[in-house]
């Protein structure tokens, strides 16, 4: 996942080179914060899941479609421009006609520049992290009974993430903000045939102390 390396280099350094000449004026200080929950979805593919017994392939399912999931994030401004802080999210997708469904939580450190203009402030960064992979596949219906399903895959593993995103957040008080983000998981790290990936796009809340418009 070298791309995703690459990407993540250059959003760091447009973000650094926006900052230097706040640095070099030791315009750095503390500047409040804000975070909040925020909702998402979006369309993510790639992922194929091929449970096997004995060694042979039982079904093959394609895993693509619009994920869901919840988050949040927390920033501490630093200066005009400079965001720093955490993030973390749990979203699922449902794939194939059995009920089979993959989960993906994952959460870092995260920085962004955000440029903002009377009410309105447009921002890009990055969040680097970890996050952990969870794929049920059932090959047959589930009837809600006691009886043990077949030939039911069960996968389990760890990634390092990174995930650059872009995102607008319009100030409808001084205080809350509506904010929309559009981001892209990348699984760096330990790449597997069933990791899903692709844009989500998020809508919530931020609720915000001591940033100033400008």
């Amino acid at each position: 996942m070298a791309k995703g390396f690459a990407v993540s280099l250059l959003i760091f350094a447009c973000a650094a080179l926006a900052l230097m000449p706040a640095v070099a004026e030791n315009k750095m200080k503390y500047n409040g914060y804000s975070g909040g929950m925020m909702l998402h979805t979006g369309y993510v593919f790639g992922g194929v899941s091929t449970p096997q017994h004995a060694g042979t392939v039982v079904a093959t399912e394609k895993m693509q479609g619009l994920p869901m999931g919840i988050g949040g994030a927390i920033r501490l401004n630093f200066g005009k421009y400079l965001r720093v802080g955490t993030e973390g999210y749990s979203t699922t997708l449902y794939y194939g006609q059995k009920g089979s469904y993959a989960t993906i939580g994952w959460g870092g450190l995260l920085a962004d520049c955000a440029f903002t203009k009377d009410r309105h402030a447009f921002f890009v960064g990055a969040t680097v992290g970890g996050g952990a992979f969870r794929n049920l596949t059932l090959t047959e219906p589930m009837h809600h009974d006691w009886e043990v399903e077949n030939n039911v895959s069960y996968r389990k593993y760890a990634f390092m993430a990174v995930t650059p995103f872009v995102g607008y957040e319009w100030a409808m008080t001084q205080k809350i903000h509506l904010a929309l983000k559009l981001d892209y998981l990348l699984n760096v790290s330990n790449p597997q045939p069933d990791f899903i990936t692709g844009p989500r796009l998020y809508i919530g809340f931020m609720f915000c102390r001591g940033q100033q418009n400008s």
